[in-house]
């Protein structure tokens, strides 16, 4: 595979602290058949700034990659960025192809594929199979003039970013120093149906969780619902606040923190409702930048398909929830809690988010694709020799402990630190406690 072809870079300080290179490269959409066009992919790279008395006398070193990510932030503001850095590592932030500004996708930008049968023909192209062959392509430019001993990398993946690692274990191992993954063992399922019927599990019981602490939202919730079910409530994007996109705030209940401010924004409602009859621009503007698929449609687009192996995801959400009567009660009469979802898919969302509802038939094609190729080489990972390192999270609402746990009983070589006090988005918001953790796992020796 050839390398990526590097379009430009620029390299500014982040006074005291930081060297940070934006960069942009060129690749194959398709690396199967690299004639078939190419996209741009953007990436952050980041050392430490180092003004010498003697310019002259500057050593010219090449510490070790540590990447991909997710899409990009602004490595300053990015809470780990210090810890890496202080372990002797450059750090590369990578935008994954259809995010950030790596050929983004919207359904403007998808619109210029053609109809919805080439457009989700060209969002194939959009999982961890090839992003880690994007990943490779980057570490052979960027490793072009190293010598041959210092070529491989460390790789870090949070959530998604970990599911990619282990495809980047099974297709080129050899490109690899090291893999850190932090709530992202992947399931090596088939498809989504095994996936969800553990997460409705998982979500569930942080529903009852919200309910014990907040018992006065059982009634605000219900509130909510019939207001909602007799209104058309639209939304400052364009798009509508549905009973299903109101139960979706639930996507919140896996992070530190968020089960408050699920209730914020429930309080919030309620107090719009209470003193004018209807939701106010801010409140509504609040709920929106809560769930993200406005701005990342790829998100709904692929979210079934990361998880499927030569079979069709057909919907797999709503199949599951439909065997799960505490989720299939949405009435206000019911003596029951209305239940909020979680991180599932469903097909009526695409009729109430503004970027999603040209979108639909490019959706169903994508459900019902039989043709999707292997993610995981699972004989190459029981004799795996790159050492990983994965923090997992016995109370994930979004990776499944019991599937995470049996993904590493299958990858020879694999450290495993395991918490039931950490949520999925540690990394973020207890990153002291868990990278302390992590590098703890690579330093330590049999004794």
């Amino acid at each position: 595979m050839a390398a990526a072809k590097l379009l430009g870079k620029r390299t500014h300080h982040i006074p005291g602290r930081l060297n940070v290179s934006e960069l942009f490269f060129e690749v194959p959409k398709d690396y199967a058949n690299p004639s078939h066009g190419s996209l741009r992919l953007f990436a952050r790279s980041v050392e430490r700034f180092e003004n010498p008395v003697d310019a002259s006398k500057k050593e010219v070193k090449q510490p070790p990659w540590c990447g991909p990510g997710l899409p990009c932030t602004s490595p300053q503001n990015c809470a780990w960025t210090d810890v890496v850095l202080d372990k002797g590592y450059q750090i590369l932030f990578l935008d994954q192809r259809g995010t950030g500004l790596s050929s983004t996708v919207t359904a403007r930008t998808l619109a210029t594929e053609g109809g919805p049968a080439q457009q989700a023909s060209y969002l194939k192209h959009f999982r961890a199979d090839s992003i880690v062959k994007d990943c490779e392509a980057i570490r052979k430019t960027l490793t072009a003039d190293f010598p041959e001993g210092k070529k491989k990398w460390s790789a870090m993946g949070q959530s998604f970013g970990g599911f990619c690692c282990i495809t980047y274990l099974s297709q080129f191992p050899e490109g690899l120093r090291e893999v850190f993954t932090l709530g992202g063992l992947p399931p090596l399922v088939s498809q989504p149906d095994y996936v969800y019927e553990k997460l409705f599990s998982k979500v569930a019981e942080r529903n009852r969780a919200y309910y014990r602490k907040y018992g006065e939202d059982i009634r605000r919730v219900k509130d909510l619902v019939r207001y909602i079910s007799k209104e058309h409530v639209k939304l400052p994007s364009g798009g509508r606040l549905s009973v299903l996109r109101l139960r979706q705030l639930g996507m919140c209940f896996g992070f530190h923190g968020f089960i408050d401010s699920v209730h914020d924004m429930i309080c919030r409602f309620t107090s719009d409702l209470s003193q004018f009859g209807f939701f106010t621009r801010p409140s509504l503007t609040a709920f929106e930048n809560m769930l993200p698929f406005d701005t990342n449609p790829l998100y709904a687009l692929i979210h079934e398909p990361v998880y499927a192996r030569r079979r069709a995801p057909n919907w797999s959400a709503d199949r599951v929830m439909k065997q799960l009567p505490e989720f299939l009660n949405v009435s206000p009469d019911n003596p029951n809690p209305i239940f909020f979802t979680g991180e599932m898919i469903f097909r009526d969302m695409f009729k109430d988010y503004d970027e999603l509802h040209t979108l639909q038939q490019t959706a169903d094609h994508l459900a019902t694709a039989d043709d999707w190729p292997e993610l995981y080489d699972e004989d190459r990972l029981r004799k795996n020799e790159v050492p990983v390192y994965s923090a997992t999270y016995m109370e994930d609402m979004y990776v499944h402990f019991d599937f995470a746990r049996e993904t590493a009983s299958k990858i020879q070589n694999c450290k495993n630190f395991v918490t039931n006090v950490l949520y999925h988005d540690a990394l973020n918001h207890k990153t002291d406690e868990l990278m302390k953790q992590l590098f703890a796992l690579r330093d330590d020796t049999i004794d």
